[in-house]
């Protein structure tokens, strides 16, 4: 059967609204935005779910760093992002938490290896239930 992990978040209408905005967006690019979003949510969270959302605003941030050039603010947050995420089974809140660990081990072994990824323009989709 598997670990079952974290309880799923369970979002009131505001969190609902703030997560729905930080991920619109992280999907347009506007990343230091999607981390204050975020950053609003995550403060009035408690418990394990905290570390997830946590999670997500590092992604950000990396993608916010990359963008501006500093590959090596980009590569610690995304390494402190994938130690946050791997707590988390690989499908988590209707998210692909595999796949977006993935990502972040190849933007991290790409700048180990002494390149400078190019900003690209990730997508985050969530199938998360609308209670």
């Amino acid at each position: 059967m598997g670990e079952a992990g974290p309880p799923e978040p369970r979002l009131d209408e505001e969190e609902r609204r703030l997560f729905d905005r930080g991920v619109d967006e992280f999907n347009r690019g506007f990343y230091f935005e999607c981390h204050d979003t975020l950053e609003d949510l995550w403060s009035g969270l408690r418990g394990p779910v905290r570390d997830f959302f946590q999670g997500l605003i590092q992604v950000s941030v990396a993608h916010y760093h990359l963008g501006n050039g500093n590959v090596a603010g980009a590569a610690s947050m995304a390494r402190r992002a994938l130690k946050r995420l791997s707590r988390y089974p690989d499908r988590y809140f209707g998210f692909d938490v595999a796949a977006q660990r993935a990502d972040l081990v190849e933007l991290v072994a790409a700048i180990d290896r002494g390149e400078t990824p190019a900003p690209g323009a990730p997508r985050w989709e969530f199938a998360a239930s609308r209670d």
